[in-house]
């Protein structure tokens, strides 16, 4: 049997038209209720077209720091879901020291995976700071 999820973006506008807030919701999300953030990233790929669509907003509070720190991630994460789409581990190797080299170059600090061997230490603690967030504690 088949079942349908549903994912839901909402964003506010100034009078500029410039993002004062984006909220996302998920119908399979452990917490009901829409969900803050400051900045997304979303592509979809065009099959027939072999293009994607992309959609890349934030907030106009956004820090330079936290962009490049979002970044950074993102980076990371490409290289994760490239990596299971594929197998090709040398390749997502190369988009993680990619990302090593990114965050050098933008003043992050190291998390010990340059030269490839990558720790499973993050640079910040990602579940830590989901659930700081879900409990109001950390923005």
């Amino acid at each position: 049997m088949s079942r349908t999820a549903e994912i839901r973006l909402t964003v506010d506008l100034d009078e500029q038209n410039v993002p004062a807030q984006i909220l996302w919701d998920a119908s399979e999300a452990k917490d009901s209720g829409p969900k803050s953030c400051r900045s997304m990233m979303l592509s979809l790929w065009d099959g027939e077209r072999k293009t994607i669509a992309a959609i890349d907003l934030w907030v106009k509070e956004m820090t330079i720091d936290d962009m490049n720190l979002f970044f950074y991630q993102q980076i990371h994460q490409m290289a994760d879901t490239y990596q299971r789409a594929t197998q090709n581990t040398v390749l997502a190797k190369s988009i993680h020291e990619f990302g090593e080299r990114f965050g050098g170059s933008a003043g992050l600090e190291s998390n010990g995976s340059a030269n490839g061997a990558r720790q499973k230490k993050p640079l910040i603690d990602l579940v830590s700071l989901a659930e700081n967030n879900q409990s109001g504690s950390a923005e």
